[in-house]
């Protein structure tokens, strides 16, 4: 039997794994219970955590900060190339004033917890644990407790105290912000709807289709390819022309020539669509069906980029329409559909939209890849270059004046700024980004459910005795007013002032504390995908800055 007593409490690598293994499966397993429709989800493993260490079962100390910090970079690492590709865009159009409004509930967020650590005499690395645990935010305890290392070489229990302790009550007052400015402005969800619908914005670059005849003389005569060195500076793709003259249809190509009364198929975009009307001709009302009915020769078929080789390539570099006289109007990205432009950079995962005859189309999907199995592939090279490059910037000291410790980005910031940046510049160099959703879903879910399993274990010790006796519980109501305030002042902020719809409020709200909880609340209540926008809006800068700034009070303050 000795063999069990080593098992259950021993310092073996089996040990650690063991009781790793436990503690993130009955952590999920509970995190599925639902009170009031609440869950805490994948935060559960964490309070198994501490219940186990609180009994006594320990891991090894070198085993246990190996899993913590490696599982922390796993989970950045994956939210950072998830979140990635929208990061810079998120700031455009409307974008900016839900991030300000953002930025506005992470600073006052901020304040709030200094002026709270002044007030209490509570030390600041114990009040960003409980910051952290008031706003959900999990990478942001992962980079205070780094931080703290970095600074002191130790690690810090009450960090990972304050989370635990703070968190719980910090869902259910992320939701009841909410709830206090549906009453208060007396939000009617009928009146929202119809004011969504009626303001509803299609992004300016989305591909937009349109029928067009034409009319303008100047035109006459002219081929396609002259009409885009007139018009270089339009997005816009001539996908088929209707002939006036023998009532047939063609793929358009740079040498086809425009003549009176033709029927042309065009992509454009919404902003470029009026110039294009005035410039052609007139505008007529002709459906994208009618003109797959006429065209029964042709077929239309979106076809995979899958070769790595192609990443990085602008279309026009590939002469497709000159090599096979097929036609390629839009390319699907990330949902998207943009105008397929000669000048438009090529990714591993777009799905192009490619017109033309049955041969022609095989002979292009063989150029191009099509080949669903070749990208279900999860590109390795990228996954540990981007850690390995985030690693080394987390490493890089930074001084700032009147801080006599140098100021690092560490284990969570490199990461997380690194598969930023790859995942959306990433094939300006050739190197493949694209993940499916659910092989990015299972590293993260890996990556903070192994930080978390670590911290719950190495906190549980002296959890019980924190609550009880070293003011836990006034640890609760900190932690809920850190929640509350910021909420509810740029809430009323938002609607008052700047005139947010509630449904996106309600995703603002939710992604500014990078709750998913309170995103699923959000969206049932909704019963639309406006939460959901607002949340992907602000999530990639709140992720960003709510790492940050819990790295920098420490290193301010602590």
């Amino acid at each position: 039997m000795e063999w069990i007593n080593e098992l259950l409490f021993g310092e073996g690598v089996g040990h650690s794994l063991l009781f790793l293994a436990v503690t993130i499966a009955a952590g999920i397993q509970l995190g599925k219970i639902k009170i009031f429709g609440i869950s805490l989800g994948i935060t559960f493993v964490l309070f198994v955590g501490i219940i186990l260490g609180h009994f006594g079962f320990t891991v090894n100390h070198n085993v246990i900060h190996f899993f913590q910090e490696f599982g922390l970079i796993l989970f950045v690492y994956a939210v950072g190339m998830q979140v990635g590709p929208g990061f810079f865009s998120s700031f455009k159009q409307g974008g900016i004033t839900l991030n300000l409004l953002a930025c506005g509930i992470i600073f006052l967020g901020v304040i709030t917890a200094i002026v709270l650590h002044y007030v209490s005499g509570i030390p600041v690395p114990t009040m960003v644990g409980i910051l952290s645990g008031a706003v959900t935010n999990t990478p942001g305890l992962g980079a205070a407790q780094q931080a703290y290392s970095d600074m002191y070489g130790t690690t810090d229990e009450t960090i990972a105290l304050g989370y635990a302790v703070a968190y719980p009550l910090g869902v259910i007052g992320i939701i009841l912000a909410m709830l206090f400015v549906r009453y208060v402005f007396k939000v009617s969800f009928a009146r929202e709807t119809a004011d969504l619908e009626q303001h509803e914005e299609h992004p300016s670059n989305e591909a937009k289709p349109i029928s067009l005849v034409v009319k303008n003389p100047a035109v006459f005569g002219k081929t396609v390819g002259e009409m885009s060195s007139l018009l270089e500076h339009r997005e816009f793709v001539i996908s088929r022309i209707w002939r006036n003259d023998n009532k047939q249809i063609e793929i358009a190509s740079a040498s086809s020539v425009l003549h009176e009364d033709d029927k042309i198929f065009v992509i454009t975009t919404e902003q470029d669509a009026p110039t294009l009307v005035t410039f052609i001709g007139e505008e007529i009302d002709m459906e994208r069906k009618q003109w797959i009915r006429m065209e029964s020769q042709f077929i239309n078929r979106r076809i995979l980029i899958t070769k790595p080789e192609l990443n990085g390539k602008r279309l026009g570099q590939l002469k497709l329409r000159k090599l096979y006289g097929i036609n390629i109007t839009r390319i699907n990205r990330a949902g998207m559909d943009l105008v397929a432009t000669p000048g438009l950079t090529l990714q591993v995962g777009d799905r192009v939209n490619v017109v033309g005859t049955e041969t022609a189309v095989a002979n292009v999907e063989k150029v191009l890849g099509n080949s669903l199995k070749r990208l279900n592939e999860p590109n390795m090279i990228t996954i540990f270059l981007g850690i390995a490059i985030g690693i080394v910037l987390g490493s890089i000291p930074i001084t700032f004046p009147g801080i006599p410790q140098s100021v690092k980005l560490g284990l969570a910031g490199g990461p997380l700024i690194a598969s930023i940046l790859i995942s959306r510049f990433g094939y300006h160099y050739k190197l493949i980004t694209y993940t499916t959703q659910s092989a990015n879903f299972m590293l993260r879910e890996i990556g903070i459910s192994l930080f978390l399993a670590c911290v719950g274990l190495n906190a549980g010790s002296g959890f019980v005795d924190t609550i009880v006796n070293n003011g836990g519980l006034a640890w609760i109501g900190y932690g809920f007013i850190i929640t509350i305030v910021p909420l509810l002042v740029i809430g009323c902020i938002a609607r008052y002032f700047c005139k947010i719809n509630y449904f996106t409020l309600m995703g603002l709200i939710a992604g500014s504390t990078t709750d998913p909880p309170a995103l699923a609340y959000a969206n049932g209540v909704a019963g639309n995908d406006a939460p959901s926008v607002g949340y992907a809006t602000v999530y990639p800068l709140s992720m960003f800055l709510r790492v940050l700034t819990a790295q920098l009070i420490i290193l301010f303050f602590a």
